[in-house]
C-alpha cells in the first residue's frame, strides 16, 4: 500500500483474521454487519487505501486482449421466466464478469439438445475462453462438454464424475439447520418435498434433513418424502401427498414450498396452523407467498464473485487442482413455520 497500511495491520489492531478484514472491506459474506462497520471504521482511522486487485485484473486484461468472452450455460428447465432463482444467479455472474472487464455470452440448453447430445454453439464453435454452467446438466452431456477441453466451472451443483471447479451453497448443513428449527418448535413428524436424485443440491439438502432426524431420534417415513417434479424436470403443482400427513415439510426450494402451500390450501389445510413449511433460496417468491416462507438465504453475490474469481484463476493456471467452494447461507424466519398442534 502507498500509505504503508495493510490489511494485516487492521487485522492485528482488531484481533481478527486477514480474511475477515478482506471480506468486510469488500462487503462479502461471513462477517456480521456490526464487525463490518467496526473494521471499516478502523481502516478509515488508520488511513487504509486499497490498491487495485492484481491477479484478477491482470488475468481479465489478458483475456480481453485475446477476445476474452466467458460463456454462461443454463438448462432451459432452470432458465424459466424472469425472476427465477437461476435468473438472478446468472445475472449476478454477468455483472461480476462486466466488473472484471470481460464479456459474457449466454446460451440456454433445450431439453431436446441435452437429451440428444447437441452441444451449445458458444462451446462447439469456440466462441468463449471458459464456461460457467449454472444449474445441473446431465452427466453424459457434461462429459461431452469436457471433451472440448474448454475450462469449465459448475455453479450451484457439482458432479462426482468430473474434476471441475464448483461453487455451491452449503446445502447439507443449511438444510440440517432449518430442519432443526422445526424440531426446536416441537415437531416430531417432518417430511421432505423434493425429487432427491434430480440434482446434487437437492440430494445434499435431503441428507441434511436426514441427519437432523437421526440426531434427534425422529422417525424417517418413506411416504413423507414426496417428489416435486417429473423426470423431465417439469414442476408439479399438485403433490402425491400421503393420507397421514406429518406436522411439517422441509422443501428443497422456495418455488416448491410456494406450490406446496397452494396445494395444501386447496385441500383446506392451513399453513402454518395445520402444517409448517420451509423453503430454500430466499428470493422473490418466498415473500410473494401468503404466508411468507421461512427459508435459507443463499448469498448470490458471493457465489457469483467466487465463480468468476475461480474461472479467472483457472484460465491463468490451467494446471491448478480443481476445488469445490462452499458458500454458507443463513436462515430467514418468516410466517410459514409454527409449533405443531396437539393431535
Amino acid at each position: 500500500m502507498k500509505n504503508g497500511i495493510r490489511m494485516s495491520d487492521i487485522a492485528k489492531e482488531l484481533g481478527v483474521s486477514v480474511v475477515t478484514v478482506s471480506n468486510a472491506l469488500n462487503d462479502r459474506g461471513g462477517v456480521s454487519e456490526e464487525m463490518k462497520k467496526k473494521i471499516r471504521a478502523r481502516a478509515s482511522e488508520l488511513g487504509y487505501r486499497p490498491s487495485a486487485p492484481r491477479t484478477p485484473r491482470k488475468a481479465a486484461t489478458e483475456l480481453q486482449n485475446q477476445g476474452g468472452n466467458i460463456g454462461i450455460l443454463t438448462s432451459e428447465r432452470f432458465a424459466g421466466v424472469r425472476g427465477t432463482f437461476y435468473w438472478y444467479l446468472t445475472a449476478g455472474v454477468s455483472k461480476e464478469l462486466t466488473r472484471c472487464n470481460l464479456y459474457s455470452v449466454y446460451e440456454s440448453v433445450s431439453a431436446a439438445d441435452e437429451r440428444d447430445g447437441i452441444l451449445p454453439r458458444i462451446a462447439s464453435e469456440r466462441q468463449v475462453r471458459g464456461l460457467i454452467i449454472v444449474g445441473q446438466l446431465a452427466t453424459d452431456y457434461l462429459e461431452q462438454l469436457a471433451a472440448l477441453h474448454i475450462p469449465m466451472l459448475f455453479l450451484d451443483f457439482y458432479d462426482k464424475h468430473s474434476d471441475i471447479d464448483a461453487v455451491i451453497s452449503d446445502n447439507f448443513y443449511d438444510s440440517y439447520l432449518i430442519t432443526d428449527q422445526l424440531v426446536m418448535l416441537g415437531h416430531k413428524e417432518i417430511g421432505f418435498i423434493g425429487s432427491v436424485t434430480a440434482t446434487s443440491s437437492i440430494h445434499d439438502r435431503f441428507l441434511g434433513y436426514i441427519k437432523c432426524l437421526m440426531e434427534h431420534g425422529l422417525p424417517y417415513r418413506e411416504e413423507w418424502t414426496v417428489e416435486d417434479r417429473l423426470p423431465d424436470g417439469r414442476s408439479l403443482n399438485e403433490f402425491d401427498l400421503p393420507e397421514q400427513l406429518p406436522t411439517a415439510f422441509v422443501c428443497n426450494c422456495d418455488e416448491t414450498a410456494f406450490r406446496l402451500i397452494g396445494d395444501l390450501q386447496r385441500r383446506g389445510i392451513r399453513v402454518p396452523e395445520d402444517i409448517s413449511v420451509t423453503g430454500y433460496d430466499n428470493y422473490t417468491v418466498s415473500d410473494m407467498c401468503v404466508p411468507a416462507i421461512t427459508t435459507v438465504e443463499v448469498d448470490l453475490t458471493e457465489m457469483a464473485h467466487t465463480a468468476v474469481s475461480l474461472m479467472l484463476a483457472r484460465l491463468e493456471n490451467p494446471q491448478k487442482p480443481p476445488a469445490r467452494h462452499v458458500i454458507p447461507g443463513k436462515i430467514i424466519l418468516k410466517q410459514s413455520m409454527a409449533a405443531p398442534k396437539k393431535r
